[in-house]
């Protein structure tokens, strides 16, 4: 299994021993050597683990080359805030002018405008 041969790999690199990673990790040495010999195959949160450990990017699990991976060309994915009305350009600054704008009125102001914005709906 590549993983266990990467992870076998690294480790010698960096002239640790099982124990060595085990103390580091907190996994058990025997969890260990499974994953090495190919009969265990480790969670994402686990190569976190082994990677915090062996001083590494994840990234070495799974490619083998000298130079990190070339970035593919995607295409930024929206998040929610991307989505949000009022979270950028003009529709961001007007959120930010009601919210000076309602800072300043009386609590009396603010419940009557709450009030008759909840019966319109």
């Amino acid at each position: 299994m590549i993983i266990g041969d990467r992870l076998r790999a690294l480790r010698e690199e960096k002239e640790f021993s099982q124990g060595e990673v085990e103390k580091r990790t907190g996994l058990l040495r025997c969890y260990i050597s499974r994953v090495e010999n190919g009969h265990t195959v480790p969670a994402v949160e686990t190569l976190e683990k082994f990677a915090r450990a062996l001083e590494v990017p994840r990234y070495q699990f799974f490619y083998e080359g000298e130079l990190p991976p070339r970035r593919l060309g995607l295409t930024k994915r929206k998040t929610g805030s991307d989505l949000a009305w009022g979270s950028k350009g003009k529709d961001a600054r007007l959120v930010a002018k009601f919210c000076r704008l309602f800072s300043r009125m009386e609590a009396g102001d603010l419940a009557a405008i709450s009030h008759s914005s909840a019966e319109s709906e």
